[in-house]
């Protein structure tokens, strides 16, 4: 009987991978037009034993743009109207988007359902044990706070789940998932090198160490 549960632990583990994800990101907050201005580099490390031809995207600050999307119909669902008659001020959303793909134009889609998602098509398949670097500009518009997690109240910022990041790929597939009201974020692990440029009056509560004031 020790003999089997070891042998299906350790086929268990053989099964198991996880991507990486690195991020390099300069932004900078405009606190007038209650903007971010942005561009990301990514280096996605394809760990899993497959071959890779497409990667989907979360650009969850598009969550706040209409009343199409998922969260906005859970809002409904749960007997709050606040999005559903917001205002274009108070809405918000990311554009500005150009993928390349190493320096390569690539062709990208949005979800059919869900605007908060897109599909990049590599240019080639993203062999397994190999990595690439996407890189994107985005702008977002910061929505007003009382909707969910990413707003503002006046010129007070709470700023997350603002960049356009990879779905996880794992042993069961892709996971492309838009943004909720609800729980935690299923995302790839990485590392983050991030440069925040603020006005001067402005004081940043983030996690990470602090490289220069």
């Amino acid at each position: 009987l020790n003999l089997l549960i070891l042998i299906s632990v350790e086929i268990s583990a053989q099964d198991y991978f996880q991507q990486q994800v690195n991020y390099n990101i300069n932004v900078e907050l405009d606190d007038k037009n209650h903007t971010l201005k942005a561009i990301e580099h990514i280096d996605y490390f394809n760990n899993s034993p497959n071959d890779l031809e497409f990667i989907w995207f979360h650009l969850w600050p598009n969550a706040y743009k209409n009343n199409t999307t998922a969260l906005a119909k859970q809002k409904i669902e749960d007997g709050n109207t606040k999005l559903h008659f917001a205002t274009e001020e108070e809405r918000g959303y990311i554009n500005g988007l150009d993928f390349k793909v190493n320096g390569e134009i690539v062709k990208w889609d949005y979800h059919p359902e869900h605007i908060d998602i897109c599909k990049l098509f590599l240019n080639k398949p993203l062999r397994a044990g190999q990595s690439i670097r996407i890189s994107t500009p985005f702008f977002v518009k910061i929505p007003n706070a009382k909707f969910s997690r990413l707003g503002h109240v006046g010129q007070s910022y709470m700023i997350t789940q603002w960049y356009p990041k990879p779905a996880v790929y794992d042993k069961n597939g892709w996971h492309p998932i838009p943004y909720l009201d609800q729980g935690e974020f299923y995302s790839e692990f990485g590392n983050f090198d991030v440069r925040i440029t603020l006005p001067s009056n402005y004081t940043i509560g983030s996690t990470g160490d602090l490289q220069n004031q």
